[in-house]
């Protein structure tokens, strides 16, 4: 990642979501992870679904004591009985989402360390065809682990909050959020982080 290359762009573009990002570390969050890490990634997404950071991490935290040696592994989380991820916190549709992912990525199904090579469209489909990722997870995914800097999601509640707030207006539609972030092509990811940045700054 260029920083200034990107920095510039947006301050061209669009000087409004420029304000938030000109101050922001952007490659601490765009950014690549080893294929050994995107089994635990997954399902560290999957079990965070509409829960709060810290009743996330809580969870997330207990279903690592099921494993021996806290190691994220398909066959390793297949092993673990559905009641005591149930007793971790899971619900039994997360539970079952897990063990979806562990057994597509075992049987070849989801075959993780090809996703790299995939262009962003096609890794989302790979990942919604196991049950319990969605889109919005597929593109965390490519953002968060595959360092794409060209991704916005627009079933994010939480852009969609700081768009209307950032850029003062009213029940935007689809068509005009798409205007807005039109302008950041080829870095939307970027504008993402800084619009997210512009929620938590208000906390």
């Amino acid at each position: 990642m260029d920083r200034r290359k990107v920095k510039t762009h947006f301050k061209k573009a669009d000087p409004t979501i420029y304000s938030v990002l000109k101050d922001l570390q952007l490659g601490k969050w765009v950014k690549k992870h080893p294929t050994s890490g995107f089994f635990p990634i997954l399902c560290e997404s999957i079990i965070s679904q509409q829960l709060s950071d810290k009743a996330a991490r809580t969870i997330y935290d207990r279903f690592l004591l099921q494993l021996p040696d806290k190691k994220v592994t398909p066959d390793a989380v297949l092993r673990i009985p559905d009641k005591k991820m149930r007793a971790a916190g899971m619900s039994w549709s997360k539970a079952s989402y897990v063990k979806n992912l562990a057994l597509a990525t075992k049987n070849g199904e989801l075959k993780l360390a090809a996703l790299p090579k995939l262009p962003d469209d096609q890794v989302i489909q790979e990942l919604i065809k196991v049950k319990g990722i969605g889109p919005w997870t597929a593109e965390m995914f490519l953002i968060f682990s595959l360092g794409r800097e060209d991704v916005y999601s627009h079933g994010d509640q939480g852009l969609k909050t700081a768009i209307t707030e950032l850029y003062k207006l009213k029940s935007p539609t689809r068509a005009r959020i798409e205007r807005i972030v039109g302008k950041w092509k080829p870095y939307r990811s970027y504008g993402c982080i800084a619009l997210w940045h512009s929620i938590d700054a208000k906390k």
